[in-house]
């Protein structure tokens, strides 16, 4: 197995692992942002339901992949409604995604850009993968 893929594969099971426990630990908070992921994350104490991580790893791809009319699209239709969330659950699947994604781009910084954008995408699928062991294939 060559070394990237090893690294893919630990790095998501890692994150997966993160992700499994509520809420994520979180490192440091933004001025900008800090303050409302704070209270959310105390308004919400409760684990999101399923479906919500299911999502946000689908936003968190529309991301990395720069798919900016998908990303657009999916919230000018409001498609997290079609799987059965609600206006409520946005907050925490805007939340969820852009964790999964800092995530993913803190990895390529700190490889100084040998994992890829094609290769973050596999960290994605992956980690979806380790979080949902025998759900997805």
């Amino acid at each position: 197995m060559p070394v990237v893929e090893h690294v893919i594969k630990e790095v998501s099971k890692f994150f997966a692992d993160d992700l499994k426990k509520w809420p994520p630990e979180i490192d440091e908070f933004d001025d900008s942002t800090g303050s409302t992921v704070r209270a959310l994350l105390a308004e919400s104490p409760k684990r999101p339901d399923t479906r919500v991580y299911v999502e946000a790893f689908r936003i968190a791809r529309f991301d990395i992949a720069r798919e900016f009319e998908a990303h657009a699209e999916y919230f000018r239709n409001m498609r997290w409604h079609d799987v059965g969330l609600t206006d409520a659950d946005k907050p925490m699947l805007l939340f969820l995604s852009r964790y999964l994604t800092e995530q993913v781009y803190a990895l390529a910084e700190a490889t100084e850009g040998r994992i890829n954008r094609h290769r973050m995408l596999d960290v994605l699928d992956t980690t979806e993968r380790f979080f949902f062991p025998g759900v997805l294939s």
